[in-house]
C-alpha cells in the first residue's frame, strides 16, 4: 500500500490559518467544524523588577494538524459498519457519508480528535486528504494555499528522505501511537509530545 503524507515546517508558520480557513471553504464547513486545525502553543514566565517585567523562558510556536492518514487507523478499526476506509494508492484514511451512522465512535477511538459530528447532516467528517484533488493529481489544498510555504506532501517514504530531521511528535499533539503519516520539522522552541511544559494559547476557530 503506498503512504502519501503531509510535511510540515513550523519554524516559517506565523499562524495566518490560510490552510484552515482554505479547507473550510473547498468543503463548504460551518465555522464550528475545521479539518485543519492551527494551534498556537506557548508558554514560560515573567518576572517581576518592581517597575517591569522580563520574560524568562517564554515561548510560541504554531502547529498546523488535520488527519494523519496513520498507518493503523483507530477510527478504521472501530467503525461498526465499516464507513472507514484506507485507499490502497494514496493510503488516504475518509469516511463513507452514505453508510457512516454518527454513532461517534471514531471520534473517541482517534488519539488526534479529528473526526467530528456535523450535527447538519448527522454523519461524521473529516479531512480525506483532498481525494478529488489527488485524482486529478493535484495537490491538497493546504498545501498550495499556504503563502509561507510551509507545506510539502508526498510518498511518506520520499519525504522523510527529502527532510531527514522531522519528527511527529510536537506539542500539543499526542504522543503517536497510531503511525502517523506526518512529517513536522520542529521551530526551535518545540516541545517534544508527552514533554510540554506550556499551553494551547488559542483555539482553531478562534480568530
Amino acid at each position: 500500500m503506498a503512504q502519501m503524507a503531509f510535511y510540515f515546517d513550523s519554524r516559517v508558520c506565523t499562524g495566518c490559518k490560510g490552510c484552515q480557513v482554505a479547507c473550510q471553504q473547498k468543503n463548504g464547513l460551518p465555522a464550528a467544524i475545521v479539518w485543519r486545525r492551527v494551534m498556537s502553543y506557548g508558554g514560560g514566565n515573567w518576572i517581576d523588577k518592581g517597575n517591569y517585567q522580563v520574560p524568562d523562558g517564554v515561548f510560541r510556536y504554531f502547529v498546523s494538524a488535520t488527519c494523519n492518514h496513520c498507518a493503523a487507523p483507530a477510527c478504521l478499526a472501530v467503525c461498526p459498519v465499516n464507513a472507514i476506509t484506507k485507499d490502497d494508492d494514496t493510503g488516504a484514511v475518509w469516511i463513507d457519508q452514505d453508510v457512516c451512522i454518527g454513532c461517534r465512535s471514531c471520534e473517541e477511538a482517534c488519539p488526534y480528535k479529528i473526526p467530528v459530528l456535523n450535527e447538519e447532516t448527522g454523519k461524521d467528517v473529516k479531512c480525506d486528504m483532498c481525494r478529488d484533488y489527488l485524482a486529478q493529481d493535484k495537490l491538497p489544498l493546504c498545501v498550495t494555499m499556504c503563502n509561507q510555504r510551509a507545506f510539502d506532501f508526498g510518498d511518506i517514504e520520499e519525504l522523510k528522505a527529502k527532510y531527514p530531521d522531522t519528527t511527529d511528535a510536537v506539542e500539543p499533539l499526542p504522543q503517536p501511537t497510531t503511525g502517523p503519516s506526518l512529517l513536522i520539522y520542529p521551530h526551535k522552541d518545540a516541545q517534544r509530545s508527552g514533554e510540554g511544559t506550556g499551553r494551547i494559547l488559542s483555539l482553531p476557530y478562534e480568530y
